[in-house]
């Protein structure tokens, strides 16, 4: 391990160096079946030929210019990323690097969208009990759990928390007098691997609307094909106000996204909002590839075929220390009856990489491209380690 990292990560004891498909290498040459995909940022594996190439090509053209300007490659990815999630009602996007950077943007415009029709004091955002929405002092405002939020106060004032599934308390919760915005992640990812139910969202839809609150998404673990439909939040047949993405939109290099629908669109003017890196021709290069190849009706269909491969697999084992098999697509929670990071440990030793989620659950988020072989032959690892570990 390094001696000039801060200790802000518990990192285990492998480094890599290479990578090919669903496959990883370390410095020994020791081969790992990645279910992990860096969590859900290489939905297209590694060392995926299309993405090397678009990266590599571009890097020898133009690898930044700064948002005074546009970029030829930038104007088709912003183009192809709208169109993309249109079927959310997404009508414009703005670039940035991260899904920090893409909630922070969706609480601004939540904020002034109330603040230009209503006036002050109607600011509030509101979210879910176990969401996780980044790390920055006002996206860990937005986070409903407390383990993060510990040590770093006092964080930005208006942000409140609400359990998912409870629909009078989300319907008492939406004060209209006081209330911007309502963010969401369809299926939460660091909680565990959570869906909210279809009653639940349909009822936020509704409530939003008739209150002039703006719905939003965030979509940054479970969006970009990652549950087996374009957006998660498609699935539940509901138009959004705002969408956020991240981590896969460009298959490994840094990128973000805030995407808006017709109330929302036009929230933003010049100076309002800005990101140096955001949008840069590098990373719309790359994102162009992830598009391009998973925003595509059989792909998708594949993505939900290989998770319900996953679940089906797992939760048929009736194994001891499985106490229920959970997920949409490729993102699958297992819920086990012990810690679940010495199992993450264990799992690492046999040449399987898994994460976990909240203190008992390990999450699993393969690559898109991860073949049956591959799924059969870490699905044998896991059983095993959870056989050692019973």
């Amino acid at each position: 391990m390094s001696d000039y990292f801060m200790n802000a990560y518990h990192r285990l004891p492998v480094t890599f160096t290479e990578g090919r498909g669903a496959r990883l290498y370390d410095t020994n040459g020791k081969s790992y079946l990645d279910f992990a995909s860096g969590i859900a940022v290489n939905c297209l594996g590694h060392n995926h030929p299309a993405l090397v190439r678009a990266i590599s090509e571009q890097a020898a053209k133009l690898i930044h210019t700064c948002n005074y300007y546009q970029s030829d490659v930038s104007l088709v990815f912003a183009e192809k990323l709208v169109k993309a999630c249109s079927g959310a009602g997404m009508k414009k996007v703005f670039l940035c690097n991260s899904g920090a950077e893409a909630n922070e943007g969706a609480c601004k415009i939540a904020r002034k969208y109330s603040l230009k029709k209503y006036g002050e004091g109607r600011h509030r955002i509101l979210t879910l009990n176990g969401s996780f929405h980044g790390r920055t002092i006002t996206t860990l405002s937005a986070t409903g759990q407390e383990k993060f939020h510990r040590d770093f106060g006092p964080f930005t004032e208006g942000f409140s928390h609400v359990p998912g599934g409870d629909i009078a308390v989300l319907d008492r919760a939406l004060d209209k007098k006081t209330t911007a915005g309502l963010l969401i992640e369809a299926v939460q990812g660091e909680s565990g691997i959570v869906p909210q139910s279809e009653e639940f969202i349909a009822a936020a839809a509704a409530l939003c609307a008739e209150r002039d609150i703006l719905l939003m998404f965030d979509e940054i673990q479970c969006g970009l094909g990652r549950t087996g439909s374009f957006l998660a939040c498609e699935a539940y047949g509901v138009q959004a106000d705002v969408v956020t993405l991240a981590k896969g939109i460009a298959g490994g290099i840094p990128a973000g996204a805030v995407l808006a629908g017709d109330r929302a669109a036009a929230v933003f003017e010049t100076g309002d909002h800005g990101s140096t890196f955001g949008g840069g021709p590098l990373a719309a290069a790359a994102g162009i590839v992830v598009l391009d190849t998973v925003n595509d009706p059989a792909f998708l269909a594949e993505i939900a075929r290989k998770g319900k491969t996953i679940t089906a697999a797992a939760g048929g084992w009736n194994h001891p220390m499985i106490r229920e098999v959970r997920g949409r697509g490729l993102m699958i929670g297992i819920d086990i009856e012990k810690n679940a990071w010495p199992v993450v440990e264990a799992c690492l030793a046999a040449g399987l990489l898994v994460l976990g989620a909240g203190q008992k659950t390990l999450r699993l988020l393969p690559p898109f491209v991860i073949n049956d072989r591959e799924i059969e032959q870490g699905l044998a690892i896991l059983k095993a380690v959870l056989d050692s570990a019973a």
